[in-house]
C-alpha cells in the first residue's frame, strides 16, 4: 500500500480529491466527543472509499455512525488484554491504550465485530452494507502482541472489492 498521511483536521473533500482506495482513520489522545468537527468530516467520508478505524479512529467513527463514547472507570492499558472476534470466535491477545469505549445501543447499521473478555466493552464493529470497519485495540502494536495483524488483510480485501481489483 502507498501512504498519504494527513493532519486530524485535514477535510473529508480534499482526502477524497486525493482519490484513495481506502482511509484509515488512526489513534490519538483525549475524549472523542471534544472532536465534532473531524467527526463531521467523517460523516463525508463514510460511503466514499473503504474505511480502518483504530482506537480514537474506531471512536469517531461509531460516533460519525450515530453511536455513543463513555468514559471507563480505570481504561484499557497496555498488553494482553484477551479479545474475542465475533466473526470467527477466535480469541485474540491484544495491545491497548484507551480511556474511553464505544456504546452501540439503537445504531441500525453497524455491529459489533470484537469484544473485550475482561469487561465485555465494545473492541470492533464494522458497518452492515458500507466497506466500514473499525478496531477499539491497536493491531499495529508492535511492540506486543500480533494477533491482530489479519485485520489488515481484512481492510485489504475491502479495498480490492471496492476498486474492483
Amino acid at each position: 500500500c502507498a501512504l498519504r498521511v494527513c493532519p486530524a483536521f485535514t477535510k473529508a473533500a480534499e482526502v477524497l480529491a486525493w482519490n484513495p482506495d481506502g482511509i484509515m482513520l488512526t489513534n490519538g489522545p483525549g475524549d472523542p466527543k471534544d472532536n465534532g468537527s473531524i467527526i463531521e468530516e467523517v460523516k463525508k467520508l463514510i460511503g466514499q472509499r473503504p474505511i480502518f478505524g483504530i482506537c480514537l479512529g474506531h471512536q469517531l467513527m461509531a460516533l460519525a455512525n450515530g453511536a455513543d463514547t463513555e468514559k471507563l472507570k480505570y481504561g484499557h492499558r497496555g498488553a494482553n488484554h484477551p479479545v474475542k472476534d465475533l466473526t470467527t470466535g477466535r480469541i485474540e491477545i491484544s495491545s491497548q491504550n484507551h480511556g474511553f469505549h464505544v456504546v452501540l445501543d439503537g445504531v441500525a447499521d453497524v455491529e459489533a465485530t470484537h469484544v473485550n473478555l475482561n469487561d465485555h466493552t465494545l473492541e470492533g464493529l464494522r458497518h452492515k452494507t458500507l466497506p466500514v470497519m473499525s478496531l477499539q485495540y491497536h493491531p499495529e502494536g508492535a511492540a506486543g502482541p500480533r494477533d491482530g495483524n489479519y485485520l489488515f488483510s481484512r481492510f485489504r480485501e475491502m479495498i480490492g472489492k471496492a476498486v474492483g481489483a
